[in-house]
């Protein structure tokens, strides 16, 4: 049996998505992560169609040096009527210098008469000529079969005459697509085995858009009904609502179906890969995402952690190590002792079954309350030393008072006074800023600099409130979650409060002292240097 081929579109059908614009160093660079992964084959851009796909391809030959991946140019066969030799399009893709080139060309007897606006033994002999021309100039040459499902639906002996023109022609690949993503798994795979039975010996491939939900059940069917080579992006990128997800595909391929596609180390790259190539298209990953989200692996419900202190395996489809991924539990009123416990062995403290209990019906308490501690681990940090009989004593807060100024031309300007006493001696100090949270950031720092002057170092990276019963209208309580960093590591914390003013600052104090506590505290967490 032929070994599958995984070919990743996500520079080209990917970038399609909206909300991404890739720039050519961006393009690069996802290239590189991607052969590193262990792809097959990388589906570049359209060369001739954008000068962005065009100097991709021009760097590519001279910056990217893959060791597992095949560069592929992607264009369409010839304009109907035009003669193959003087066809712009064709003469991008030869230009590109790849060793593949992937050509894509109608298989439904709609869309050559009324998008191409030509008849069909045109639109077999644009296939074929197309095909035989880059043959001609020592291309490996795959066939995209667009709209086949839906074209083999409407007239069965055209479709596969598209798919006999190419391959007689000399594809090496007949990539059969759902380009409207609206077949599901047993139509695909019902299709598949007619035409494997009419081409016996011919390589398919599949490549499905996710518009019903089934890109990826259908890629894993079309497997098992013998295709060679599955298409698909990472993270399921693409137009409308993405294509089929290698995210999901490749792990599934590996783990559950033991079709090596990748190598075992390559796969642990997984998570790491899909989260790098997010952040290059500035498009946050859903933390859900099978396999590579960052909560794929998280438990929450008191059951679940339980069973999983005794044996990893207990909720967990597969360990997480393979894909590059981690379990991570939870805190919440939903929490039973095992995530208590785990909690706090992984801030270093040790907790009895007593003080476990105490600090999970706190956290119950609390939770009724409106705080949420599993997005506020810095905040769940505090509350177990405190159970504990710790208390901070870098400073003693007095009072803190703002207010908002509306100046000329709009402006607007908050102020803040901070009262605190530190070291035995009592700090006044006052900040502004462009609101009132931001004015007592900047006050009470001010007030701890001289003998913290670590605070410097501490940043606010996020700042979210979100309003807990809207009935009340503009007297609702509200919770505010904020993140705090240090360049290296970064923590959250909660404040809930009828007043936004009040929580923030709740919140605010704990992310400054969880910050102070990592810096300045002995191992014992309750003194200072």
């Amino acid at each position: 049996m032929k070994p599958l081929e995984i070919y990743d579109t996500t520079l080209r059908d990917g970038s399609q998505q909206e909300g991404i614009s890739l720039t050519v160093g961006d393009k690069l660079r996802i290239a590189g992560l991607l052969d590193h992964l262990g792809v097959h084959y990388i589906e570049g851009g359209w060369p001739g169609a954008l000068p962005k796909d065009d100097e991709f391809f021009a760097r590519a030959r001279k910056e990217l040096d893959f060791k597992h991946a095949v560069l592929v140019a992607f264009g369409s066969t010839r304009r109907p009527t035009s003669p193959v030799n003087e066809d712009a399009q064709l003469q991008w893709l030869l230009a590109a210098e790849t060793e593949a080139i992937c050509i894509v060309g109608k298989a439904w007897d709609y869309h050559v008469r009324e998008a191409l606006r030509t008849g069909l033994e045109e639109g077999l002999r644009m296939v074929a000529d197309s095909i035989e021309y880059l043959k001609r100039h020592d291309r490996r040459v795959f066939f995209d079969a667009e709209h086949f499902f839906d074209g083999y639906r409407a007239n069965p002996d055209f479709a596969v005459q598209v798919l006999r023109a190419a391959t007689d022609a000399g594809a090496e690949r007949v990539v059969l697509c759902d380009t409207n993503g609206g077949n599901l798994p047993h139509q695909i795979t019902e299709v598949i085995g007619k035409v494997a039975a009419l081409m016996p010996g011919v390589d398919l491939g599949v490549h499905f858009h996710n518009d019903s939900g089934c890109a990826v059940a259908s890629s894993l069917a079309a497997v098992q009904a013998g295709v060679r080579q599955v298409q698909g992006c990472i993270n399921g990128y693409g137009e409308r609502t993405g294509n089929a997800d290698l995210c999901s595909i490749i792990p599934d391929l590996v783990l559950k179906m033991d079709i090596p596609v990748v190598s075992a180390e390559l796969l642990a790259e997984l998570a790491p890969t899909s989260h790098h190539i997010a952040e290059i298209v500035n498009i946050t990953l859903d933390p859900h995402r099978p396999y590579v989200g960052t909560s794929a692996f998280t438990h929450k419900a008191g059951l679940h952690t339980s069973a999983l202190a005794r044996r990893s395996d207990a909720y967990e489809h597969t360990p997480p190590i393979n894909v590059g991924n981690t379990t991570r539990m939870v805190v919440s009123e939903q929490a039973g002792r095992a995530s208590i416990l785990s909690k706090a062995a992984d801030l270093g403290v040790v907790l009895s079954d007593d003080q476990a209990r105490a600090v999970l019906e706190q956290v119950k308490e609390l939770e009724h309350a409106g705080y949420q501690f599993e997005a506020a681990d810095g905040t769940f940090e505090l509350l177990v030393r405190r159970t504990l009989g710790w208390t901070q004593s870098f400073f003693e807060i007095e009072s803190f008072r703002t207010f908002v100024e509306g100046r000329a031309r709009e402006e607007v300007i908050a102020e803040a006074t901070v009262k605190v006493v530190v070291a035995g001696a009592r700090v006044v100090s006052t900040g502004e800023g462009n609101g009132p949270v931001n004015a007592l950031d900047q006050a009470f720092r001010a007030a701890l600099r001289s003998r913290f002057p670590e605070v410097d170092r501490l940043r606010l990276t996020d700042y979210r409130v979100r309003v807990l019963d809207s009935a009340d209208g503009t007297g609702a309580r509200v919770r505010v979650l904020l993140e705090t960093s240090d360049s290296d590591t970064s923590w959250s914390t909660i404040g809930v409060h009828d007043n936004v003013i009040e929580a923030s600052w709740e919140a605010l104090v704990d992310g400054i002292v969880i910050g102070l506590l990592r810096t300045r505290a002995q191992p014992d967490g309750n003194h200072l240097e």
